[in-house]
């Protein structure tokens, strides 16, 4: 760093922190702007602009984004309060330091000033040091505070990353223990998610679905094998075995403070709930299932559907779509049916790497069914649905 004045090893400013960061000088006396220009550059710092209309600051913020802006009050057009206004607004969730610096001293405006979000103040004529030190000053807290913000990012996104990762292993236990690897917990993930965004959800909300709705089946990992993957009609106290899954779930994803988790433990307990209140739980219907319990509940059918189970074959895809169209106000929430035949028309729902040689059944009938999947395992086998615990 060069110049009369060397104050950045002092205040723990390495010099080339001050080669890249940038200043924003507005004050309608132009010379008074360039004097305060020149100090600052002969100090180190290379990238110093001035505005003497302060009307085209706000365009030239998006453009510029400076580090720290330099500020005078009485403008015309637009005074400093105003301008701060617009700052302040638009830039509402970093933290940007303001000098404010001008010829009007008394306390009412310097009072205003700190109210609109000024963060230091300086009274001309001000000798040059003390507006060296004060920007240095305001700058090593910018600074600071955006390397606190990053390592918050990196802790953030380690800890995310940590979520995801147990709700992946999660769901990898549970489809290897009832579907031996078959991707269905993937599947069901991507068209949650996709029927999820066809509704209109925000994306973060949208992101964990996707996320939270391949563990719908992890409380399988406590019901026995015998039962679990049994290829013939269960008995009323096997079924009964079957259905704890959704508590068990729940009670393995319970308690957790991960956004993940908590969406995965609701729809965990809610996705086999029937929206005209038929489902395992009675009486719980309509909108008072969670919305990600519903929208799990068709992609897991579906899917349910067009492939193959210990317990019956694997539909076609026409076939599947037009059963749970026709049982839309029954078992589904009719919006999410919506929704969901929407994705179907332009999206291959079923597809994930190595389904594309999946056979398909054409023009099945429900006729066609093997026995054992329609026999009265659950309120379902009154619509004839094949057995999907």
């Amino acid at each position: 760093m060069s110049g009369d004045l060397d104050f950045g090893g002092d205040l723990g400013i390495e010099a080339g922190r001050l080669h890249d960061v940038r200043l924003l000088i507005v004050d309608d006396d132009e010379p008074s702007a360039q004097v305060a220009a020149r100090v600052l550059r002969r100090s180190g710092f290379r990238d110093v602009r001035t505005v003497s209309d302060s009307r085209t600051v706000l365009a030239l913020f998006t453009e510029y984004a400076p580090d720290l802006l330099i500020l005078d009050v009485r403008m015309p057009h637009l005074d400093g309060f105003s301008v701060l206004r617009q700052v302040r607004t638009r830039f509402a969730g970093e933290y940007l330091p303001v000098l404010v610096v001008t010829g009007d001293a008394d306390d009412a405006t310097r009072r205003q000033a700190l109210a609109q979000g000024a963060t230091d103040f300086l009274t001309k004529p001000y000798d040059p040091s003390e507006i060296i030190l004060r920007v240095m000053n305001l700058l090593r807290t910018r600074i600071l505070t955006q390397e606190l913000e990053a390592r918050v990012r990196e802790r953030t996104r380690r800890l995310r990353s940590a979520e995801v990762e147990v709700a992946q292993r999660l769901a990898l236990a549970a489809e290897l223990r009832d579907y031996r690897g078959g991707e269905h917990t993937q599947r069901v993930g991507r068209t949650s998610a996709l029927v999820a965004s066809a509704l209109g959800m925000p994306q973060a909300e949208v992101e964990n679905i996707r996320l939270a709705a391949p563990l719908h089946d992890v409380g399988k990992l406590a019901i026995p094998e015998e039962i679990l993957l049994k290829p013939s009609a269960l008995t009323l106290e096997e079924l009964d075995v079957v259905k704890s899954h959704t508590v068990f779930g729940a009670r393995m994803l319970g308690g957790s403070e991960s956004p993940i988790l908590q969406r995965a433990e609701e729809i965990a307990l809610y996705h086999h709930e029937n929206w005209d209140g038929t489902g395992y739980v009675p009486g719980l219907k309509g909108e008072a299932i969670p919305i990600a319990a519903r929208i799990v509940h068709i992609a897991d059918v579906f899917d349910a559907l067009i492939h193959e189970r210990p317990y019956k074959d694997p539909w076609s895809v026409g076939d599947a779509v037009e059963w749970i169209e026709e049982r839309s106000a029954q078992m589904f929430d009719p919006a999410v049916v919506q929704a969901f035949l929407q994705v179907q028309a332009v999206e291959d729902l079923p597809l994930l790497p190595g389904d594309q040689n999946r056979p398909g059944i054409a023009d099945r009938t429900w006729q066609d069914l093997p026995p054992h999947s329609t026999s009265a395992e659950s309120p379902a086998r009154a619509v004839r649905i094949p057995r999907r615990d």
